[in-house]
Protein backbone atom coordinates (compact mmCIF):
# COMPACT_ATOMS: atom_id res chain seq x y z
CA UNK A 1 0.00 0.00 0.00
CA UNK A 2 1.49 3.40 -0.95
CA UNK A 3 1.73 5.67 2.08
CA UNK A 4 2.75 9.30 2.54
CA UNK A 5 3.08 11.15 5.84
CA UNK A 6 3.16 14.94 5.82
CA UNK A 7 4.10 16.71 9.04
CA UNK A 8 3.25 20.40 9.04
CA UNK A 9 3.15 23.11 11.72
CA UNK A 10 -0.35 23.33 13.19
CA UNK A 11 -2.63 26.11 11.97
CA UNK A 12 -0.70 26.61 8.72
CA UNK A 13 -3.06 24.77 6.37
CA UNK A 14 -6.76 25.15 5.75
CA UNK A 15 -8.96 22.07 5.38
CA UNK A 16 -9.02 22.74 1.62
CA UNK A 17 -5.21 22.75 1.46
CA UNK A 18 -5.07 19.45 3.37
CA UNK A 19 -7.56 18.02 0.88
CA UNK A 20 -5.31 19.17 -1.97
CA UNK A 21 -2.32 17.40 -0.40
CA UNK A 22 -4.32 14.17 -0.17
CA UNK A 23 -5.72 14.45 -3.69
CA UNK A 24 -2.48 15.42 -5.41
CA UNK A 25 -0.39 12.86 -3.56
CA UNK A 26 -2.86 10.13 -4.44
CA UNK A 27 -2.71 11.20 -8.08
CA UNK A 28 1.09 11.09 -7.99
CA UNK A 29 1.07 7.52 -6.71
CA UNK A 30 -1.48 6.57 -9.39
CA UNK A 31 0.77 8.15 -12.03
CA UNK A 32 3.71 6.09 -10.79
CA UNK A 33 2.03 2.78 -9.90
CA UNK A 34 -1.09 2.87 -12.05
CA UNK A 35 -4.77 2.79 -11.13
CA UNK A 36 -4.26 -0.21 -8.86
CA UNK A 37 -2.75 2.19 -6.29
CA UNK A 38 -5.76 4.51 -6.02
CA UNK A 39 -7.88 2.39 -3.64
CA UNK A 40 -4.91 1.48 -1.45
CA UNK A 41 -3.12 4.81 -1.08
CA UNK A 42 -3.03 6.25 2.43
CA UNK A 43 -2.10 9.87 3.08
CA UNK A 44 -1.63 11.22 6.61
CA UNK A 45 -1.38 14.96 7.27
CA UNK A 46 -0.18 15.50 10.83
CA UNK A 47 -0.13 18.89 12.50
CA UNK A 48 2.82 19.38 14.83
CA UNK A 49 2.20 21.68 17.80
CA UNK A 50 3.84 25.07 17.82
CA UNK A 51 7.43 24.83 18.98
CA UNK A 52 7.47 21.07 18.39
CA UNK A 53 9.71 21.25 15.33
CA UNK A 54 12.95 22.82 14.26
CA UNK A 55 15.66 23.13 11.65
CA UNK A 56 19.43 23.33 11.88
CA UNK A 57 19.34 22.53 15.59
CA UNK A 58 16.97 25.40 16.40
CA UNK A 59 13.40 25.08 17.67
CA UNK A 60 11.06 27.14 15.52
CA UNK A 61 7.57 28.48 16.10
CA UNK A 62 4.97 30.27 14.02
CA UNK A 63 5.76 33.67 15.52
CA UNK A 64 9.34 33.32 14.22
CA UNK A 65 8.04 32.59 10.74
CA UNK A 66 5.21 35.10 10.88
CA UNK A 67 2.92 32.60 9.17
CA UNK A 68 -0.16 31.31 10.98
CA UNK A 69 -3.40 30.47 9.22
CA UNK A 70 -6.18 29.09 11.40
CA UNK A 71 -7.31 25.67 10.15
CA UNK A 72 -10.94 26.70 10.34
CA UNK A 73 -10.43 29.44 7.71
CA UNK A 74 -12.24 28.69 4.47
CA UNK A 75 -10.75 29.17 1.02
CA UNK A 76 -13.89 30.85 -0.26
Amino acid sequence: MPFANFKVPERTLTPKQKEQIVTRTTELYVEIYGERARNNTMILVEEVTDGGWGISGNVLNLAMLGEATPTHTSDA
